[in-house]
């Protein structure tokens, strides 16, 4: 049986038992006084040394790196220094910036696909717990950033971004789209057989809208609770009941209207779109980038080009779809849409990067198991990208696009010290992403090596 063919009950145990506690680096202090000046106030310091450093910005590694951080901050990469004067020693490892993935969603997990029953059962606590649980399996295997792409419970949401942010609990940082923004029934609307009307929570219905006024509405409404980007859903899903994932939803003046809004607040806009007329219509309502994008003909591709609109394309999880979905319960025309559009989308994938398109690694964790982000490197190279392309995408290339390069997304000075370590290569073996041996989030110890752990 393959390594991802889990079973349902078997990820969940292993969920419940993830979480491990943090710790913090042994940290060395260290005084500095300039000459003719005045003694500066001690500062802790913590130096890391990497084997190999791969900084998300050169075309190649560069081999025996120390990082000084300071307060969380990388304060100088220089040369190797001398064994005793290094606090974390990671001579076997290759040192990466923190991931990014920009297409999660923390409310859901893959085996809710076999009965959406459940979102009308669990209650609020259950989703921020749930929330809370996958942000800190998702951290945990190296992803420091997440662009929470739209969400069926934006309250739960908010109060787990704000328990992560604070440091009440463990996570990556969290850019998050609030609501979807849908067309009743529509792809992002929360209504199933199995949710009797009643039933169907209030907070999931946000992003409903009809009309460009009203979408215009929901747009500055969910702003105004805190999304940091939009996201639109402009064509059907694979995973809901009544849409066609190459059918459009939502019109051009209905896109251009939450655009609009966005603009007057200086935020972004992604249109979820399976559909190539749906693509058309969401680049030129002037969105930011697409999502899937799976349908997309070679003009649509071209257009997203020359417009520079990125694409962030969940090309793994047809696979992880395709392998457990019968398993797990799916209905059949989940697993048969699924089947539809993956190695389309796939086909897009490579055009695209042929293209030159700007490409955001995004998995679409909920859909797929969100221990599993670092497993769609491989089918991005096989599909042709070089692997520094594949990391780029999850790591310079997607803070760039979030608006987050001067903070995280590289091994800089002066940057957040968001530093991840994986043993061998990735350059030579993408797949080792698969299997993140040690991560720091600004600094502080989350998944310590071998030797550190508790």
């Amino acid at each position: 049986m393959p390594s991802y063919q889990h079973s349902a009950i078997t990820r969940i145990v292993s969920n419940a038992l993830s979480s491990l506690a943090c710790v913090a680096l042994t940290m060395t202090v260290a005084s500095a006084r300039a000459a003719g000046e005045s003694e500066v106030s001690l500062k802790q310091q913590t130096k890391i040394y990497c084997g190999s450093l791969i900084d998300g910005i050169s075309d190649h590694p560069l081999s025996s790196q120390t990082l000084t951080i300071s307060d969380g901050i990388i304060i100088s990469i220089s040369e190797t220094l001398p064994a005793a004067e290094i606090d974390l020693d990671l001579s076997d490892y290759t040192c990466l910036p923190g991931l990014i993935n920009t297409h999660v969603h923390f409310d859901a997990n893959p085996e809710d696909a076999a009965d959406y029953g459940i979102y009308a059962r669990r209650t609020y606590a259950d989703n921020v717990a749930l929330i809370l649980g996958n942000a800190e399996t998702t951290l945990r295997t190296g992803f420091t950033t997440v662009r929470h792409a739209g969400a069926w419970f934006p309250d739960a949401l908010a109060s787990a971004k704000a328990k992560i942010d604070a440091g009440h609990a463990v996570g990556p940082r969290i850019q998050s789209a609030g609501p979807y923004l849908t067309i009743a029934g529509g792809g992002g609307d929360l209504r199933f057989p199995e949710i009797p009307a009643d039933k169907i929570p209030p907070e999931s219905q946000q992003g409903i809208a009809s009309t460009p006024e009203e979408f215009a509405a929901r747009a500055q409404s969910a702003i105004s609770n805190g999304a940091e980007f939009l996201k639109v859903i402009a064509s059907g899903a694979v995973f809901s009941t009544g849409t066609e994932p190459g059918a459009p939803e939502m019109h051009q003046d209905d896109i251009a209207a939450v655009v609009a809004v966005a603009k007057q607040h200086g935020v972004k806009v992604t249109a979820h779109v399976h559909s190539d007329q749906s693509g058309q219509d969401a680049i030129l309502a002037g969105v930011n980038s697409l999502e899937h994008a799976s349908l997309l003909s070679d003009a649509t591709i071209a257009l997203a080009v020359e417009s520079n609109v990125a694409l962030s394309m969940d090309i793994y999880n047809g696979t992880y779809t395709d392998t457990v979905g019968r398993e797990l319960g799916y209905p059949e025309v989940f697993i048969q849409r699924n089947h539809d559009t993956t190695e389309a989308q796939r086909v897009v994938f490579e055009k695209a990067v042929a293209a030159g398109a700007t490409i955001l690694y995004g998995t679409d964790a909920g859909v797929l198991p969100h221990d599993m982000g670092g497993w769609q490197f491989e089918i991005m190279v096989e599909r042709g990208m070089t692997p520094m392309q594949a990391i780029k995408s999850a790591t310079s290339v997607a803070a760039e696009h979030m608006g987050l390069d001067a903070d995280i997304g590289s091994l800089r000075v002066g940057l957040q010290a968001d530093i991840i370590a994986v043993r061998g290569h990735p350059t030579v073996d993408v797949t080792r992403l698969r299997d993140v041996s040690v991560v720091l989030k600004g600094g502080v110890v989350i998944r310590p090596p071998a030797s550190m752990a508790l």
